[in-house]
Formats: C-alpha cells, sequence, structure tokens
C-alpha cells in the first residue's frame, strides 16, 4: 500500500494544482460537511422540545451534548492517525451512514437514555467523516490550504446554521419523529462521497504508478519536539477558549432569549440561525485572510479580538444582544482554519491525526463546555453563566507564545 503522504502537496504546490476537478472535489466534500453538520446541529435546536417532552433539566441537556461530542472527540485522533498510516477513501461514505443510523434512532427514542445513544452514534459519525475529508480538502487545494480547509469548514458552518431553522419550522411543529424525513439527505451526502472516495483513490494510484514516495515536507526547517508539543498545547488552551465560549451560545443561547426576553422558540431558534451563519462567514474570511496575512495574526484578531464585545453583552438589550452576538460570530469563527493549518505545518505527514486532532478537540471541549454550561446554569442562572464566561476570550494573550516558523508559508 503506498504512503498517502506521499501525494500531499507541499505548502508551496503550483497553482495549477488547484485544478477545476480538484476544487469541484472540495466543493463537493463543502456541500456534504453541509449536509452532515445540518443534521447534526437540529439535536441541540430540539432541546427545548426534548426538554419539554421528556421533564429534563439543564444538566441532562448538556450530557446530551457530551453524548455526542465525546465519541466524536476521542474517535476523531484515533480515526485520523490510522488514515494517516492506511488511507481510508470510502471511509468518507461509511462514515455518513453513523449519522444516518443516529438521526433514525433520535426519530423514534422513546426515553432518555435511548436519545444518548442516538447523540452518541451521531458522534460516531463525525469522527469518521471530518479527519478524512480535511485531508481530502487539503490534496485538492493546490497548496492554498486556508482557502481549502475554510471552504470545507463552511459548510459545516452553513449547515449547522440550516439546521436550527429548519428544526423551528419543520420539526417543532410535527414533533420529533420529523427527524427522520432529513435521511435522505443522509443518502444524497453517501452517494456523494462514495464518489469522491473514487476521485482520491484514484489520486493515490496514480501517485504510485508514477513512483511517486516522497514525503509530506514543509518549507522552513522542523521545530524541535519541545517547541511543537508546547505549540500544540498553546493551540489547545485557544480552541478550549473559542469552543467553550461557542459551545455556551450554540446550546444554551435560545434558552438565554427565551429567559431574559421572553421571545418565542420560534424566534429564538432563527436568533440562533443568524449567530450560526455569522460563523460560516467568519470561517470563510479566515482562511481566506490567513493565507494572506498569515495564521498568527488571524488567530491573534479571533480570539482575543471579541473580548469587548463578550463583556458587554450580558449588559445589552434584545437588540444589542443579537448584534453583538453576529459580531462575536464573525470574529471567532475565523480562528478555526488557521489553528488547523498552522498545526498541520507544525507536524507535517500527520495531516489526519491533526485534523482528527483539533476537530476531536473542538468537539469534545464543546461537550465538556456544555455539560458545564448546563450545570453552572441550573445551580445559578443562565444569564450569570453568560457574565461568566465572557472572559474566556483573555486565553488569546497565549497568542504570542506560538513559535515562527522561519520561511514556512502562513506563519508568519
Amino acid at each position: 500500500m503506498p504512503d498517502d503522504r506521499a501525494v500531499l502537496p507541499t505548502s508551496r504546490a503550483p497553482e495549477s494544482r488547484g485544478s477545476d476537478s480538484a476544487f469541484a472535489v472540495i466543493f463537493s466534500l463543502s456541500f456534504c460537511h453541509m449536509l452532515n453538520d445540518m443534521m447534526q446541529s437540529m439535536v441541540p435546536a430540539i432541546y427545548p422540545l426534548l426538554k419539554e417532552s421528556y421533564a429534563l433539566d439543564y444538566a441532562q441537556i448538556g450530557l446530551i451534548t457530551l453524548a455526542f461530542q465525546c465519541t466524536a472527540s476521542l474517535l476523531q485522533p484515533l480515526v485520523g492517525a490510522t488514515t494517516d498510516r492506511r488511507p481510508m477513501p470510502y471511509s468518507l461514505g461509511l462514515g455518513m451512514g453513523f449519522t444516518l443510523c443516529g438521526l433514525v434512532l433520535m426519530s423514534q427514542a422513546a426515553s432518555y437514555p435511548v436519545i444518548l445513544g442516538a447523540a452518541a452514534l451521531i458522534g460516531i459519525g463525525s469522527a469518521v467523516f471530518h479527519p478524512e475529508a480535511s485531508r481530502v480538502a487539503r490534496l485538492a487545494s493546490g497548496g492554498r490550504h486556508g482557502l481549502a480547509q475554510s471552504l470545507f469548514q463552511v459548510g459545516g458552518n452553513s449547515g449547522s446554521a440550516i439546521g436550527p431553522l429548519l428544526a423551528a419550522f419543520i420539526i417543532v411543529p410535527n414533533g420529533q419523529a420529523s427527524i427522520v424525513w432529513f435521511s435522505a439527505a443522509a443518502f444524497v451526502a453517501m452517494a456523494i462521497l462514495f464518489a469522491i472516495g473514487r476521485w482520491y483513490a484514484e489520486k493515490r494510484r496514480d501517485g504510485a504508478r508514477a513512483g511517486v514516495r516522497a514525503r509530506a515536507v514543509s518549507d522552513a526547517p522542523p521545530l524541535p519536539r519541545r517547541t511543537v508539543a508546547f505549540a500544540v498545547a498553546v493551540l489547545v488552551a485557544l480552541i478550549f477558549s473559542k469552543t467553550f465560549y461557542t459551545a455556551s451560545l450554540t446550546s444554551y443561547y435560545t434558552f438565554y432569549l427565551i429567559e431574559k426576553f421572553d421571545v418565542s422558540i420560534q424566534f429564538a431558534q432563527i436568533a440562533l440561525f443568524a449567530f450560526l451563519a455569522s460563523l460560516a462567514l467568519g470561517t470563510l474570511a479566515g482562511g481566506w485572510f490567513g493565507d494572506k496575512v498569515g495564521r498568527i495574526p488571524i488567530i491573534w484578531i479571533s480570539i482575543l479580538g471579541p473580548l469587548p464585545f463578550t463583556l458587554a453583552m450580558p449588559y445589552a438589550g434584545l437588540e444589542a444582544t443579537l448584534a453583538l452576538s453576529l459580531v462575536i460570530g464573525l470574529m471567532m469563527s475565523s480562528a478555526f482554519s488557521a489553528i488547523l493549518v498552522y498545526a498541520q505545518e507544525l507536524m507535517p505527514g500527520r495531516i489526519g491525526m491533526v485534523a482528527g486532532l483539533f476537530f476531536g478537540f473542538s468537539f469534545g471541549l464543546g461537550g465538556l463546555g456544555a455539560a458545564a454550561i448546563g450545570w453552572l446554569a441550573d445551580t445559578m442562572s443562565i444569564e450569570q453563566v453568560y457574565a461568566l464566561c465572557a472572559y474566556l476570550p483573555l486565553l488569546g494573550v497565549l497568542t504570542i507564545l506560538l513559535p515562527r516558523q522561519p520561511g514556512a508559508a502562513g506563519t508568519r
């Protein structure tokens, strides 16, 4: 079996590699990411419905998110490391099958433990999908790694924004069983992903026939292991800051608006859609600017930059809260692509493991954040929790500790 790392482009791959067919693959991956995350995001969007139907408290709501995100978090680095050694082109479609099974089970669940099991299955689908899809996006990038990752990621953010809107107008009026209607989206995604798997397998065969067994290299000399390990620890802390705060909005924003401003469920879900749409736009902008101005400046802006807005939001009125949440979403979401590509440049040849690690940390920390915030909301109030979480962007000052690889594209 040829080494998959042989056919990965280096960070100075020629522009010609970003062919129309390759970018068609990236857009197809982005579309499937949209469908995948659309289906997943409907779960937190129906939390008010589940809370009422099963008499759940906030801590139990947080455990649903934890069940989903822990399976995704724990499995993603393992999947990524495995596919670094032995690529599995058709695993993309199989991963979507787990999401399909979890979706169907969620629609038929009649008890809280079954809901937790369905959420865990959906998490397994994410664990299989994200690392290998990120690898294929990088392979098709033609060297524009930040743009490729942001295009891939914006599909997921767009799906996350669409999911609550569909939940508001389809699932809430028609009940939990109507979740199964969206299984058609999973079948469409599976068909596309199996086609992408064939493209990926052909690219690997082409590389093998040409005798390409080069290693993926960085333009800069490799940094010492201790420096890389320290940099990864800093990146994890930055991901924690971003993800923990974002989890407070994606999981509890609807409850916050309902309890503080007495809005309807549908209005709150539309507001959540607007916030998630801002995440999609910010992700796309972050990848593009990261290729232009460097990863580290984008990380500074996106992690520390939202601090004044997060501090103001707990004390704002309804209109100002909606506006501030959009600004926060735009800024915070621009970090992920920059962090991911920066980490991949730190550890060349470990594309799948790095993608799995950071997607996994993002999911896992989001799950822990949702559970912790649920517990705090039961102990204090949801408004006090938002006032406390407002200080999380202060961790952005840790960006100053990130090493700058001499000559490496995008790390200046």
